[in-house]
């Protein structure tokens, strides 16, 4: 006898449908198998055979000696993971009578089976599930650890199960499930913007802090060059405490992501804060930017709508770092292989900090470099001239003074102070983006509007001319001062870029490596 089921394939962050087919009967040769699976099946599911017959007999049920035939259609689309084994299960089950097959044609089930007939969770849930509300099903059958990531999507309805048991009997009409409900808009408004951290927490630094909400206000990308003990990582682990909160949309975008990469944790569903990623130096180019022979979600996909911190940046593999500079560019990432391609979106925020030389002193107000001559340049070659091009704000950390951090009646600016002066930035680059599709932020500006957008008087040009010279800058380098004076002014509430705008983001590029290191 024939029975249909549905399963699901995810694809990159997207999720397609996969029909279960399974069909039972007739007599098996002595010595001949009794199981076929076909479809293009990796190693995991055809491993499902042995999983699936112990969990029926776990149940109490009996596989009949016949031949059984499952196909998993379309038969050109590979199929990777155990999160088959349910819906397979399940048809199995209908097509031997074990179960009334009627109704579950309009179901889509994802989950893998343990031996004792418990379903145990899987990967990607979230994309099955929109996939599932997209083509009407009925409803989705996910594990009971998954069913809270499922729910985050409306309009379906999702089921919770722990045990192979439980499907049955739902099928068979003996037991009903209850429809697991979820709201996404008031668990994320809930959720949203809880640090333990804070921008008051940072004593002194104020430029460094200027050069932060800059970048927060456009979506910049930030260096920042200091010695040893000057708080670099303190500040950049604060970036996010002054970003503009999570759309609910970017939540579930980023979601979506974690979902696919099994990241999200179990006391977790949506993601409501915007990430931090901080991979350590040792990170091979695949983990950074995604890949292997199953493709799989890099750190920059991870740090999609965040923020991408980059500690000790020389030390990272040359490598490593010339694979960034197409995700920075086109913010996302194509993983190509043989028989796949698939798309990951990479828009994040990089910031990055390193030492100004191997024994980190060099420029420092009381300390003396004991680096040879040509190893300070040398050490800064390691990052190549198109990298830096495309990181827009070269900021110079110097250490705070004994002084200024025992200034306790000094009290800092708070995240959220800073972090309103944003939104009102953000804000008035999302009106000026409003027709252009996936651009909200000066980063995000197409080259062909940047002379439109960012025009700036005769006697600016000037002054523009002059440092493009001084510095050695590239023409990529032009468009991202400009940028970043149009950022300046619409923190200021500047309808025009005037000047000083200019001249504070032209500063901002002072660190490039022909005048910083001489």
């Amino acid at each position: 006898m024939l029975a249909k089921t549905n399963a699901a394939a995810v694809h990159g962050v997207d999720a397609r449908t996969i029909e279960v087919e399974v069909n039972s009967g007739g007599e098996v040769p002595q010595g001949q198998p009794m199981y076929f699976l076909v479809g293009l099946p990796d190693n995991a599911i055809r491993e499902g055979w042995q999983r699936m017959e112990s969990a029926i007999k776990s149940i109490g049920y009996r596989l009949p000696r016949c031949k059984i035939v499952a196909n998993l259609a379309p038969a050109d689309v590979r199929k990777e993971g155990a999160s088959y084994d349910l819906p397979i299960a399940t048809a199995i089950a209908a097509s031997t009578g074990m179960i009334d097959g009627h109704n579950i044609g309009k179901y889509m089930l994802v989950g893998e089976l343990a031996l004792d007939g418990s379903v145990r969770p899987v990967k990607g849930v979230l994309p099955i599930a929109i996939q599932a509300r997209k083509q009407k099903f009925e409803g989705l059958i996910v594990p009971e650890a998954n069913v809270k990531e499922a729910a985050i999507v409306n309009q379906l309805n999702v089921y919770g199960v722990s045990s192979l048991t439980e499907v049955f009997d739902f099928f068979n009409g003996t037991k009903m499930l209850t429809p697991y409900k979820y709201d996404t808009r008031e668990a994320f408004a809930t959720a949203q913007d809880k640090y333990s951290i804070d921008f008051c927490d940072v004593k002194g630094q104020q430029n460094i802090k200027r050069a932060l909400e800059i970048a927060a206000a456009g979506g910049h990308n930030v260096i920042l060059i200091g010695p040893p003990g000057s708080g670099k990582t303190m500040l950049a682990k604060r970036l996010p405490t002054i970003l503009p909160p999570l759309m609910l949309n970017e939540a579930l975008e980023t979601t979506k992501i974690y979902s696919v990469a099994g990241k999200l944790s179990k006391d977790s569903s949506l993601i409501t804060n915007r990430p931090f990623r901080s991979p350590h130096h040792t990170i091979s180019d695949v983990a950074l930017v995604g890949g292997g022979s199953t493709p799989n979600p890099g750190e920059i996909s991870l740090a999609h709508n965040g923020v991408l911190f980059l500690d000790e940046l020389p030390e990272f593999k040359r490598g490593v770092l010339e694979v960034l500079r197409q995700p920075m560019e086109d913010h996302k990432v194509t993983i190509s292989r043989a028989k796949v391609a698939v798309d990951y979106p990479a828009n994040f925020m990089l910031i990055a900090s390193m030492n100004p030389c191997p024994c980190g002193f060099y420029n420092h107000p009381e300390k003396e470099c004991v680096c040879g001559p040509g190893v300070v340049k040398k050490y800064l070659n390691k990052i190549s001239g198109p990298l830096l091009d495309r990181i827009d704000l070269h900021v110079e950390v110097t250490p705070v003074s004994i002084d200024e951090l025992s200034k306790y009646e000094i009290v800092s600016e708070k995240s959220f102070e800073i972090r309103e002066r944003v939104i009102r930035a953000r804000k008035i680059q999302e009106e000026r983006f409003a027709d252009l599709d996936g651009v909200h932020s000066n980063t995000l500006m197409p080259s062909n509007l940047v002379r439109d957008i960012c025009r700036i008087q005769p006697s600016g040009s000037a002054l523009l001319k002059t440092a493009m010279k001084k510095l050695q800058l590239s023409a990529r380098a032009y468009d991202r001062i400009l940028k970043v004076s149009r950022t300046i002014a619409d923190l200021e509430g500047s309808a025009e870029i005037e000047i000083p705008h200019l001249a504070e983001a032209i500063n901002f590029r002072s660190l490039d490596r022909e005048e910083w290191a001489g």
